[in-house]
């Protein structure tokens, strides 16, 4: 009895850690990009985005046992990046979509001053295919660093915003 008990707890933490993992591409999390320390970059559509170091953040939150970690940095024209990683705790290649659970997201957001109503948000992933990736290269508990790519859709027009080159290098 005593032996089925530990194969049942065993198969139930094996269940756990391929549930908690299920987002991750492979363990590769890639040379970890050039941004600045303190900064995201990448080109939107092709056109340089880059993040003031003082308008950038990354948190990780640890609730359960399970981590969340966000990355957000904003330019000083009302241009934002925001990915969240949901169950990361390790470098790796992370996808951005892919399945029914929304484990890993990405948004890219043009901020309307003048008409805060008319701000766009262009969203990954918003379909159930895989739309990007996220790439962690180093991940300590003062430290995120690592590069990504999406492909964002805006809700209210339809419009597509590739997201291409990203490099973060944020303190945690």
């Amino acid at each position: 009895m005593n032996g089925l008990k530990t194969n049942f707890v065993l198969l139930l933490m094996l269940a756990c850690a391929m549930a908690t993992t299920s987002c991750k591409k492979n363990e590769d999390g890639g040379p970890g990009g050039d941004a600045a320390p303190g900064t995201i970059k990448a080109k939107i559509n092709g056109a340089a985005f880059a993040s003031l170091k003082m308008t950038s953040v990354a948190n990780r939150i640890n609730v359960g046992g399970t981590s969340m970690i966000t990355v957000q940095g904003n330019e000083s024209s009302g241009k934002a990046i925001v990915l969240v990683m949901n169950g990361v705790d390790s470098p790796g290649t992370y996808q951005i979509g892919g399945s029914a659970s929304i484990s890993i997201s990405a948004s890219y957001t043009e901020v309307n001053i003048s008409n805060p109503t008319n701000t766009q948000v262009w969203q990954a992933p918003f379909d159930s295919s895989v739309s990007g990736e996220i790439k962690i290269a180093e991940l300590t508990d003062k430290v995120i660093k690592g590069t990504f790519q999406f492909t964002a859709k805006n809700s209210k027009d339809q419009s597509m915003r590739e997201v291409t080159d990203g490099a973060f290098n944020m303190s945690l």
